[in-house]
């Protein structure tokens, strides 16, 4: 399980000024003057709250494992002092501070959380890239002034061992010199040897190239993949940025954040969970709640997520809410994995004091125990073999 943090503007732009979706367009009629631009929302970014400790302490009190903080997103603005972005990043506008350094600095002095990086390689508005759209990218002025040497850049300041990149616009793998870059960042980039990438870094090469696939948003394939893949969600069940107007039926419960942990890890996945901070920096705190609820269940229930690997079976036809999570391994000598998960969750141990029998039949585990303790609605058993 892992966090992915969007501190960055929203797509408002887009709605507002490209799609003019007619609610955003009023809206900024309503509460901007005639002049505003989209630029103007620079100076209110200000992140003054933005305490990246105190964010490295609740992502380590959530059971992550590690963490992906989007360092640029469509609209072109870097949460570092980009060079290459000229007065709209993060030092030059806004904080006035290297946000990226910031939160690496805390995640690595304060956690065992790995840290990640997502960015974006179009952007919306920016002149070059509109102008090599306009070619059927045969220009490639985008990517060689702005894209690759941003990305370089934040491989060799920051050192991300997660590189989760999205936004393709359109443009193949060729436009973008995908494979020369990842060539470069498996075989002599400084993070070689721990490095991982997901599969967006090129139109038609999304869930069939790439470390681990993502497929899609809020992908959940219901059954298990040949190859590692990840399911990117939202707590908030409409965005991934930070509503003001949300209600508390917005979120989603920490019920039904467990049921997608279990259901993908289940068939193969890692969860990758999404948060929208403040313009000033601040985690809300339903976010908050949902993060340290998630990392509470984990304590009593980690064994069952981390390091485990796919059962034969996904679910169970007969009840559909039982998600299989590992089997009795005999080659383990150590603790045995777990042969299957449940419908709902508690944080309680079972009263059992004494050692249940148990055998290995099959591919089963088969275990001896007692009605009342198949009474409960939610369980599951841990089995270690003494040696």
């Amino acid at each position: 399980m892992c966090c992915l943090c969007t501190l960055s503007f929203p797509p408002l732009r887009w709605y507002w000024q490209k799609e003019k979706i007619p609610k955003y367009v009023e809206f900024m009629k309503d509460n901007y003057p005639p002049s505003f631009k989209y630029e103007d929302f620079g100076p209110l970014f200000t992140a003054k709250f933005f305490n990246a400790n105190q964010w490295a302490d609740i992502f380590q009190a959530s059971g992550a494992k590690y963490i992906v903080l989007t360092s640029k997103h469509h609209e072109g603005f870097t949460l570092w002092g980009s060079e290459y972005s000229w007065n709209w990043n993060a030092i030059d506008e806004g904080p006035k501070r290297d946000i990226v350094k910031e939160l690496e600095v805390a995640i690595r002095n304060r956690t065992d959380l790995r840290f990640g990086l997502y960015y974006s390689l179009f952007e919306w508005f920016h002149p070059l890239f509109l102008e090599d759209e306009s070619s059927s990218f045969h220009k490639r002025q985008f990517p060689v002034s702005k894209t690759l040497p941003e990305l370089y850049e934040l491989v060799n300041n920051y050192q991300p061992e997660v590189l989760w990149s999205d936004g393709d616009g359109g443009a193949p793998d060729q436009y973008w010199n995908s494979t020369g870059f990842l060539a470069w960042l498996y075989n002599e980039s400084p993070v070689r040897v721990t490095v991982v990438t997901n599969d967006r870094w090129g139109a038609g090469s999304i869930c069939k190239h790439g470390g681990f696939y993502t497929c899609s948003d809020r992908y959940n394939p219901g059954h298990l993949l040949p190859h590692k893949w990840e399911n990117c969600m939202t707590i908030d069940k409409l965005s991934w940025g930070y509503r003001r107007e949300a209600g508390i039926s917005d979120y989603l419960t920490i019920e039904e954040l467990v049921k997608q942990l279990v259901e993908t890890v289940s068939c193969g996945g890692n969860l990758l969970m999404n948060i929208g901070p403040t313009l000033d920096g601040t985690i809300s705190v339903v976010f908050e709640e949902r993060l340290r609820q998630m990392g509470s269940w984990l304590k009593v229930n980690g064994e069952a997520i981390y390091e485990t690997h796919t059962w034969r079976s996904q679910n169970d036809t007969v009840t559909p809410d039982l998600y299989p999570l590992g089997g009795c391994q005999a080659k383990n000598l150590g603790v045995l994995n777990f042969p299957f998960f449940y419908k709902h969750t508690l944080d309680f141990a079972l009263p059992i004091t004494e050692p249940l029998p148990w055998l290995q039949f099959e591919g089963f585990c088969h275990l001896s125990t007692t009605s009342y303790i198949l009474a409960y609605s939610a369980w599951h058993f841990g089995f270690q073999r003494d040696l």
